[in-house]
């Protein structure tokens, strides 16, 4: 965090001189490391190894805020007698099909679920994890057998005991490579962080989602602050670090296949797209904040298509594009390898050296017959078919390939209006300082203005495919020598407006499904609810939360789920740590944040016979948009791998799995292997050192925005790697000599960083030694450098397919790596004599 995102560890370091005690659990030593209390180096892929251990700490000596876990989680919960757990099954819970690799998720509903006859079996991986509570249909839990007492043998909470029996710190520290004594130190540092007066935050970055289990670790990472009793309280949760300025605002609007705005799936041919009331049948929740899913859609619908979205057509709903396939990043470029994709737009992306195994992005680039570039320089990407590490090697040959590329200027962010939304759900307003130079234009003018062309040609074909086009509203006031949409225009329509009079909504709980209501995006309803009203846009902070900086979506909410902030009586926990509380005399909730609840509804509300929606939520559960209303320890739908978290070892590891002997990795992940895409063995004498990418304070992604800035290249010249000295020594490499990494993808050569920073650790009786690899060189710019990138495998971790950059094999060796074709003849030998392709 103090590498790469210095300005907010501004305040983490505050705390710490107020007494905060900060734990930094990584492989290497950093910045982050030497301003933290304390530090643990950790073998790279052996995260759930480390939090299930901190789990089953909680859970073995007491250490759980047992009250808020009673109330506010669904530990109480009865699961099913015919589930079975990974320790029944050697690895896998029940409804694993092995042949198509992948769960049917039925036995995962709570005992007595009304809704799991009538659902049926339910495929685990039908959606990607992005979209609502990610896969599965909608279906009724609140009407299901629990136990308070939380003694029942066929509890969530017992389950969970007897699932993380095995996470010893015996087992951390052989597998981890964690001491026992640091990391009982540090479960009992973080544990004390718990209960009415105490809370603890927990940060990860691309560490942990990089990997092939990623969103489970993160579930774990939940898990234990729900034990804890750190959701939805000051000081707690878990903060996503993301490494730019709008990620959140790219999912919540979002640049991902497989969701609409405010994280609504995408229809799936074949699945839920026969028509809207079947869709929203299958995804709206009987209970819970769910149930206002058809508001949300139609509304969407309607911002899109205007006038032309009625009843009588179904909102329009035919003309939404529908999911047929794998179409992320990795999906993109599998198809393009094999000739199925003919054109790509890249747009603030620099794959062919950013994306994972990017010799094989790069070979595959030159299949197109178009490919346009918008940067705001000649980036590898754009220049690929003429100066390329495959140009140099005879793999790809100029004069062969038949891509067309367009290269078009763009702007930076400082020649542009528009919004940023950070990682802490914050939409903050920027102002353009000078306008663009020469032709580069800002993303907005260029997708409104292409939209517009498009649109022309559309009208003049009067063929059924285009008649979403052709309704597609798209008319925003112009302005400025260049013609540039008006960007507040947009943000007003994301916000949303009642049709009849285009009147600005104050919020989405005044969003109708019956067509009266458009909305761009329902969770940034109430950022514009008036003229001139911009709240992304105020500049007034007012207290420790922030408001009136900015607005935070939903309703300017800084802490989600902040009705966890008091107890069950409504009272806060403690005077300490009051956020949000009931207001007996005004019968309403009240506090220092925007409640994330019903306003009037009493802490002590039942839900009435056959009440639906926010209705049947009682008044002390407060994870609304949970179907039961309570944070879930265990998953009953969403995942594609696994109701609980379980260790499985990277898609190649240094050693075999200590608790799964028959599933060494996660058996739902997609290798997608084939010839240039494939894999080390597990364990694999040729690859003997565990090697993960990282980010560097001085550049910033794949570099093309910094290895082309003197100042910046400067301060970080040489594409390196950190090695120990044990390492250093063993391989006969001195600080600042050459290297050459190799992995079954690819080779690179770097610089070689001898540093304590890196440790050996001792796993499984043996040293296992770790390299440090920063991804943002490349073949361009004023320092170039070999990527990274290219030694990366291309994987799909099944829930949201991101690819394993984190604990993956390889091997290094003294000396610079050969030039040419005889590279190729390096990798092949390297491998055994196999084919390098």
């Amino acid at each position: 965090m103090a590498e790469n995102h210095p300005v907010g560890f501004q305040w983490v370091v505050e705390a710490r001189e107020r007494g905060a005690q900060v734990i930094h659990v990584d492989p290497r030593f950093s910045r982050t490391s030497a301003m933290a209390n304390i530090w643990a180096p950790l073998r790279a892929g052996s995260d759930i190894l480390f939090l299930g251990g901190l789990i089953r700490h909680v859970l073995e000596n007491g250490k759980d805020f047992r009250e808020y876990v009673v109330h506010y989680t669904n530990a109480s919960s009865i699961l099913p007698e015919d589930f079975k757990d990974t320790e029944d099954l050697g690895g896998v819970f029940s409804g694993w099909d092995a042949n198509h690799r992948k769960y049917d998720a039925g036995t995962w509903f709570y005992e007595g679920c009304e809704s799991r006859d009538t659902v049926g079996a339910q495929d685990a991986s039908a959606h990607c994890g992005h979209c609502k509570d990610g896969s599965g249909a909608a279906v009724d839990l609140t009407h299901c057998q629990s136990d308070p007492t939380l003694s029942h043998p066929r509890c969530v909470y017992q389950l969970l005991k007897r699932h993380f029996a095995r996470y010893t710190p015996e087992m951390v520290e052989r597998f981890c490579g964690v001491p026992k004594d640091r990391f009982l130190k540090i479960a009992e540092t973080f544990c004390s962080a718990s209960g009415p007066e105490k809370t603890g935050a927990i940060c990860y970055a691309l560490g942990w989602t990089q990997q092939s289990k990623g969103p489970q670790i993160i579930r774990a990472a939940a898990i234990l602050q729900l034990l804890l009793g750190n959701i939805g309280r000051p000081g707690g949760g878990i903060l996503a670090l993301r490494g730019h300025a709008s990620i959140q605002g790219s999912t919540d609007i979002p640049t991902l296949y497989d969701i609409l705005p405010g994280y609504l799936p995408m229809p799936q041919l074949g699945i839920d797209a026969q028509n809207s009331a079947a869709y929203i049948a299958k995804h709206r929740d009987l209970t819970g904040w769910w149930w206002n899913f058809d508001k949300y859609i139609i509304s969407l619908l309607k911002a899109y298509y205007g006038e032309a979205a009625n009843k009588e057509n179904d909102w329009g709903f035919d003309w939404l594009p529908r999911v047929t396939g794998d179409h992320s990043h990795q999906g993109y470029f599998l198809d393009m390898s094999d000739g199925k994709l003919e054109g790509l737009f890249v747009m603030g992306q620099n794959p062919a050296v950013a994306g994972p195994n990017s010799r094989f992005e790069r070979k595959a680039l030159a299949k197109l017959k178009w490919l346009v570039v918008r940067d705001m320089v000649e980036l590898e990407t754009a220049s690929f078919w003429y100066d390329s590490p495959e140009v140099e090697r005879g793999e790809l040959r100029p004069e062969e390939i038949s891509t067309e590329v367009f290269l078009l200027p763009a702007a930076g962010h400082a020649e542009k209006d528009g919004c940023f939304t950070n990682t802490q759900r914050l939409l903050q307003w920027h102002q353009k300082a000078v306008d663009p130079p020469g032709d580069a234009r800002n993303e907005t003018w260029f997708m409104y203005h292409l939209g517009r062309r498009l649109k022309e040609k559309a009208k003049k074909d009067p063929r059924p495919r285009n008649a979403g086009l052709n309704a597609l509203t798209w008319d925003y006031s112009l302005e400025g020598k260049m013609q540039e949409p008006k960007v507040e225009e947009v943000l007003q329509e994301i916000n949303g407006y009642t049709v009849a009079d285009r009147k600005l909504l104050s919020g989405f709980g005044e969003l109708k499904a019956d067509g009266s209501t458009a909305c761009g995006c329902w969770i940034y309803s109430g950022v514009f609810p008036r003229p001139g009203e911009n709240r992304a846009n105020q500049r007034n902070s007012q207290d420790y939360l922030g408001h009136g900086w900015g607005f935070a979506w939903p309703s300017d909410r800084r802490i989600l789920y902040n009705r966890a902030s008091a107890a069950p009586d409504g009272r806060p926990w403690s005077e300490r740590k009051k956020l949000v509380w009931w207001d007996q005399q005004k019968k309403e909730w009240t506090g220092l944040d925007v409640p994330d609840f019903t306003k009037t509804k009493a802490p002590d509300y039942r839900a009435p016979k056959n009440a639906e929606g926010d209705d049947a939520l009682a008044g002390d559960k407060p994870f609304i948009l949970h179907a039961d209303g309570v944070g879930w320890i265990w998953a009953p739908k969403g995942l594609a791998d696994g109701p609980l978290p379980t260790h499985y070892e990277s898609l190649e590891s240094p050693v075999r799995n200590p608790l799964y002997p028959d599933e060494q990795s996660n058996p739902a992940a997609m290798k997608e292997v084939r010839p240039q895409n494939e894999y080390a063995n597990s364990p694999d004498p040729r690859f003997p050192f565990v090697m993960s990418t990282y980010r560097l304070t001085e550049h910033h992604t794949s570099g093309a925005m910094s290895r082309m800035l003197p100042h910046l290249a400067e301060l970080q010249p040489e594409f390196f790697c950190e090695i120990s000295p044990e390492l250093a020594r063993e391989r006969g490499v001195e600080n600042g000599d050459w290297v050459t990494l190799t992995t079954a993808r690819g080779l690179v050569e770097a610089r070689a960083l001898v540093t304590a920073r890196m440790r050996p650790l001792l796993i499984n009786g043996r040293n296992v030694h770790q390299v440090g690899v920063p991804y943002h060189w490349g073949y361009r710019g004023l320092v170039k450098g070999d990527s990274a990138n290219d030694l990366v495998a291309i994987s799909e971790e099944p829930n949201v397919r991101i690819m394993e950059a984190k604990g993956i094999l390889c091997d290094l060796s003294p000396g610079r790596r050969a030039q040419g074709k005889a590279a190729l003849e390096q990798l092949s030998a390297h491998l055994g004599g196999s084919n390098a392709h």
